[in-house]
């Protein structure tokens, strides 16, 4: 059997434009810290739905690469996310997240992504 790893089961529901299949890689009382944008953190599962789905509604044809990642106790990976917007306009994000899991699903998140300003 093979085992997918956690990085890429999230990349791939990223890419299915399920926002449902999205969120349910995360648990329930999932907690995301945004460093730099501190305002922004927040906890649960169900605001991971909010977020896709209004993420998804913004840029139709996402498309997310994991870069590399290394897994621990603390997974970092390194994400590149790329589409269009509903008004034409290029979006390109890219950055890192640190995570932890229990059992399967990612329980907690440090998020450095942000849109890329020049060279989109």
């Amino acid at each position: 059997m093979t085992e997918t790893n956690p990085m890429t089961r999230l990349q791939d529901a990223i890419n299915s434009h399920d926002p449902q299949r999205v969120a349910a890689c995360f648990t329930e009382d999932y907690r995301t810290e945004l460093p730099m944008h501190p305002a922004r953190s927040f906890q649960g599962n169900s605001r991971v739905l909010d977020n896709w789905k209004g993420i998804l509604a913004r840029t139709p044809d996402l498309k997310a690469d994991v870069l590399r990642f290394r897994a621990g106790d603390l997974t970092w990976s390194e994400w590149e996310m790329r589409g269009t917007n509903i008004d034409g306009t290029a979006a390109l994000i890219r950055g890192c997240v640190i995570c932890t899991f229990r059992g399967e699903l990612i329980d907690w998140t440090r998020f450095y992504l942000d849109p890329v300003i020049d060279g989109a």
